[in-house]
């Protein structure tokens, strides 16, 4: 079967590289403030300044292009065009993107937009967040005001990124930011509000945009793979990707299935019980107002073989088993098993709107940064990606994580994940070897249809 043509490209977000935490009227996020708190980052580092991206986007946009992006995944900060989260919006943070689209477009480069990408705003924060019944409204508000101000040039938009990072880790175990540690019933609560934000969104760009757009949401994509190639273990690796065991909001099928199948699954309400969301009668029509693609962050996959009655069996890696600089172990069956199991429940173009891997880089003697094994971390990942796409499966785009090294979040500047290397003291920026494979791949990519034309 002939293939598709890939959009190939980058991404970033705003808290992990921007800085000018404090300019231009930007308003506080909830990680400006929990970055204050002793020890909640690593060294207690913060995003202040990070890689200094809100003066140096002219700068960043020339590599993109050395580079031959074709596409750049970025994120807007909320708190930059409301200070408060909603009300006054601030004209120097809709200049700011508006100078960054431009700079992308001049240079041939397609912008792809995430409206909320976890820097929420600290005002709104205070008034309870996504606890808060009225914040789908509050994101609505905001995702007119992109809309209006960005869609006569932006086609490509994601609402949200990782909404089970969101609630899971910052609203139920607490280890990100706002921090929160709430029960099951309040955080499930909370999660339905983040979804209705998303839907809202959706209908947003749908009324209002400026163009025909294309709009999805970029969630994790847990993927469980046969460790033995077989009918009963692919089956049941497809059982553990998409049944609910336990009242966790880090999983796929409690949002996947919400957003593309309007309706939360049995297997999950079962568990929750009385601690299920309180679903109103058009909810459900809202979170799952119609998207152009499935989209999903990608950084591993966990192998799992079928017992004697067809039930998952989550295998223990054996000693040695490759991992990266945050001990994740490195599965390259993902790409391949991912789209094609996901594609197959949900029926929608795939793209990749993460995946890359934090390596121990540093500049070499001879001026250069030498990360072979991210090379081959891309080129395997790739080639499974495109072995899917071969076979029927429709790969619309596929976006490194990340464009640069950047502030990860609790893991500060420590682990780095760019193909371009970043020297946080003097903010010189060096294209690492992965970059220059990366640009020499993209450029053997020509003449081949995209999934959207």
């Amino acid at each position: 079967m002939k293939s598709n043509k890939i959009i190939w490209g980058a991404a970033t977000a705003s808290y992990q590289i921007e800085g000018g935490a404090y300019e231009d009227g930007k308003g506080l996020s909830i990680w400006d403030v929990a970055c204050k708190r002793k020890n909640f980052v690593f060294e207690n580092q913060n995003g202040d300044i990070a890689c200094d991206h809100y003066h140096r986007y002219k700068e960043d946009v020339l590599i993109m292009k050395q580079l031959g992006l074709e596409a750049y995944r970025f994120s807007i900060s909320w708190s930059r065009i409301f200070p408060e989260g909603n009300g006054k919006i601030n004209k120097k943070g809709i200049a700011f993107y508006n100078n960054l689209i431009d700079e992308l477009l001049k240079n041939g480069i397609e912008p792809f937009v995430t409206m909320f990408h976890w820097d929420y705003p600290h005002d709104l924060q205070r008034q309870g967040g996504w606890q808060n019944p009225d914040s789908p409204k509050w994101f609505a508000e905001y995702a007119k005001v992109l809309v209006d101000n960005f869609s006569d040039r932006v086609k490509y938009w994601f609402t949200i990124n990782e909404p089970q990072c969101i609630m899971e880790f910052g609203y139920h175990t607490g280890r990100i930011a706002p921090a929160i540690s709430l029960g099951h019933k309040d955080a499930f609560q909370a999660a339905h509000n983040l979804l209705l934000a998303h839907g809202l969104a959706v209908d947003v760009v749908r009324k209002f945009s400026k163009q025909n757009a294309k709009v999805g949401i970029a969630t994790q994509g847990h993927t469980a793979y046969p460790k033995v190639i077989t009918a009963a273990n692919i089956k049941a690796a497809k059982k553990s990707m998409f049944e609910m065991d336990t009242p966790t909001l880090g999983g796929n099928v409690w949002w996947l299935d919400a957003i593309y199948l309007g309706r939360y699954p049995d297997s999950g309400l079962h568990i929750l019980g009385s601690d299920a969301p309180n679903i109103k009668q058009n909810d459900m029509k809202i979170i799952s107002a119609p998207l152009d693609f499935f989209a999903y962050n990608n950084y591993g996959a966990y192998p799992v073989i079928a017992d004697n009655d067809g039930n998952p069996i989550t295998l223990d890696r054996q000693y040695g088993h490759p991992e990266n600089a945050r001990e994740w172990p490195i599965d390259f069956e993902s790409l391949y098993w991912g789209p094609k199991t996901f594609y197959e429940r949900y029926g929608l173009p795939i793209i990749i709107a993460e995946n890359g891997v934090p390596l121990c880089d540093w500049v070499c003697l001879d001026g250069g940064v030498h990360d072979g094994q991210r090379i081959d971390y891309l080129k395997r990942n790739i080639n499974e990606l495109i072995k899917a796409n071969n076979e029927g499966v429709p790969i619309a785009g596929y976006f490194v994580w990340s464009l640069m090294d950047n502030m990860e979040w609790l893991t500060g500047f420590a682990k780095r994940f760019g193909i371009v290397y970043v020297d946080y003291e003097t903010q010189k920026r060096t294209i690492k070897d992965s970059g220059y494979w990366y640009s020499d791949f993209i450029k053997n990519q020509n003449g081949m249809k995209n999934e959207f034309e």
